[in-house]
């Protein structure tokens, strides 16, 4: 990736889930990418390109053939994604679809909701506009007996399987390293997801080891990584404080930060702010 909205056909491959060979295809037969070329002859994909790709994608789902969901993708991808006062009725109505499928235990209308989400708009916004916002509400909805146990598995499994596809491959690139984990005992990592998605998007490699990383498995990454930003996610503050000396000592080798609402009260470390697509974006 030369720069934020230039992208190279790997990249652009990465984040639409479309092989490169199919997307040179599309491009020849139906001029639905139109790359710039780089001082270097590379051609470079912009964030129009991605947007048709993705529409494509969804047409084709939805049972058009080629031609036609290319016609479709090209006719609505022309347009540019609209503005927040534009935007905000469209991302309400794709909240309350989204909603609406997740309780009701509704994997392909949950998938349908987000398929048209990340059609026409950014991942960041999506994340930040819908997603982000659905799983507070959730919790809340969970911790006043409004949404059962079951409910809150099942949305946040298929909304974290969903944004880990959309992760794939995001450790290829030559940009700096981030290397992410959750504390000892913490298995909430949607967060810490979306903040390695937004950065990702950013030219920064992602190394993600996951839930519940044990603190010496997570040093051990790190020495042999060499990254440019190690952050550690927690909802407690508890499952920080054991942590304080060993990521200090990391801290003198890189850059070291917590993150997720256990953070908020930590002093003694780095802590990022509590919108992780924010935090992200301020990297």
């Amino acid at each position: 990736m030369s720069s934020d909205g230039q992208l190279r056909i790997g990249e652009l491959s990465r984040r639409t889930g479309v092989a490169p060979e199919l997307l040179r295809a599309w491009e020849r037969r139906y001029g639905l990418l139109r790359p710039e070329r780089s001082e270097g002859g590379f051609r470079l994909y912009s964030g129009g390109d991605e947007r048709r790709v993705l529409l494509m994608r969804q047409h084709l789902r939805s049972g058009l053939a080629a031609a036609e969901a290319a016609r479709l993708a090209v006719a609505a991808g022309d347009a540019p994604e609209p503005g927040p006062a534009a935007a905000k009725p469209e991302l309400e109505a794709g909240a309350i679809k989204l909603r609406s499928a997740l309780d009701e235990f509704d994997e392909n209308g949950a998938q349908a909701a987000l398929d048209d989400l990340f059609g026409a708009f950014t991942v960041e916004t999506v994340l930040a506009g819908v997603i982000l916002p659905y799983l507070v509400e959730l919790g809340e909805r969970w911790s006043t007996g409004e949404a059962t146990v079951a409910q809150e598995h099942f949305a946040s499994n298929l909304i974290r399987g969903r944004l880990l596809g959309l992760g794939r491959g995001w450790d290829a690139g030559e940009g700096p390293r981030a290397v992410l984990a959750c504390a000892p005992g913490e298995l909430h990592d949607l967060g810490l997801i979306a903040f390695g998605l937004t950065l990702g998007r950013r030219g920064w490699r992602i190394t993600y080891l996951g839930p519940d990383t044990p603190v010496d498995s997570l040093v051990d990454a790190a020495t042999r990584l060499r990254p440019e930003l190690v952050v550690v996610s927690a909802t407690t503050k508890r499952r920080l404080t054991p942590l304080h000396e060993p990521l200090k000592a990391l801290g003198r080798k890189t850059r070291v930060a917590v993150a997720g609402s256990g953070a908020a009260d930590v002093t003694e470390l780095d802590s990022l702010g509590g919108d992780p697509v924010a935090a992200a974006l301020e990297i």
